[in-house]
């Protein structure tokens, strides 16, 4: 059977949500961003995979994690998520969700960046942040809780392929990305809030330089979704959209035009192609080149436990303490080659 079906790129612009009451107001939109995307584009194409971009559930508007424990977070699975799962039977397809902020009670104090990838069975994988976007971002890194046992890189093998997804601020490190590829993904998603003036535009267009790196350096598709969000919206920034599909050679297949605002895009994914091109292929292949050997463990950063270190072990910080555990790793000039 030969495996091709199109995936929906969906971006919102949501006023910020202040408490976890405004999250179900949302969800209805977001259902029927699915139902727009399957049924109005079924005459061209069957859409079969639906991505929504990070804090579409809540973002992390307090500056401590206490408060985001009390007014935005909530637990998954959730009255959300089966809604979800309704709709991914309903349709027949995936549908990475946008972000939730997560309590989760095995991990008593900690609050998580988490998406989920859902489909007619329901919750298949969750992924949680593993780089928040600090100093700003307070919420724990999975890497950071003392304990901490599942597998920071989730991939998913379903019958669209393999599918991983990382967030936002992840997709600035290489290792991250291609972890889920080594961990065997084939389609990489990401949900992600990146804002201006690091968004789709040059000559600063982050956001469409690393989509398209990450693509081609793991021959892998990438469907990204990316907050929408007007500046008023969504202070103190505002959000670009520009959210994209691109092939395993770093073509973009499909792009919502730059500024925010709902959109929604679409393409194909021809998964025997990734294959083929994976197997067969002796040059330009990175998987197939890559020297493990030559790239040892990274001597500077952060290791397990450093944002736990302090008085909250949990790997949850205040901004001013986020700021300092930074300054304490550029005091170590890890760079410095004199």
């Amino acid at each position: 059977m030969t495996m091709r079906y199109a995936v929906a790129a969906c971006q919102t612009d949501f006023p910020c949500p202040t408490n976890r009451q405004e999250i179900a107001a949302r969800v209805d939109r977001m259902l029927a961003m699915i139902d727009g995307a399957v049924i109005g584009y079924r005459p061209f194409f069957p859409v079969r995979l639906v991505v929504f971009p990070e804090f579409v559930h809540a973002a992390p508007i307090y500056l401590t994690a206490a408060e985001l424990r009390e007014k935005l977070a909530v637990t998954l699975p959730n009255e959300h998520t089966e809604r979800y799962i309704a709709k991914a039977r309903e349709h027949g397809i995936y549908i990475q969700t946008g972000s939730f902020l997560e309590f989760d009670p095995k991990y008593p104090g900690v609050i998580f960046n988490t998406t989920c990838l859902i489909g007619p069975e329901g919750i298949i994988t969750k992924y949680r942040k593993v780089n928040p976007w600090i100093p700003w971002e307070v919420h724990a890194s999975p890497h950071d809780v003392p304990d901490y046992t599942e597998e920071l890189f989730p991939v998913a093998k379903t019958e669209l392929g393999n599918l991983g997804c990382a967030i936002c601020y992840d997709w600035l490190f290489p290792e991250a990305i291609r972890q889920l590829t080594l961990n065997g993904a084939e389609v990489l998603i990401r949900v992600s809030a990146y804002m201006d003036p690091w968004g789709a535009t040059p000559p600063m267009d982050w956001w469409t330089v690393v989509n398209r790196c990450r693509a081609l350096e793991n021959l892998a598709y990438v469907v990204a979704a990316n907050q929408g969000a007007s500046l008023q919206h969504y202070a103190p920034f505002s959000w670009p959209g520009g959210s994209m599909i691109v092939d395993f050679d770093g073509r973009i297949l499909a792009q919502a035009d730059p500024g925010p605002g709902e959109k929604i895009v679409i393409a194909e994914i021809d998964l025997d192609a990734l294959r083929a091109a994976r197997q067969q292929r002796t040059g330009h292949n990175p998987l197939a080149h890559l020297r493990r050997e030559a790239y040892p463990p990274a001597q500077y950063g952060y290791p397990s436990g450093s944002f736990a270190s302090a008085r909250d072990t949990h790997g949850n910080r205040t901004v001013a303490e986020n700021d300092a555990a930074i300054r304490a790793v550029l005091n170590q000039k890890p760079y410095d080659a004199r």
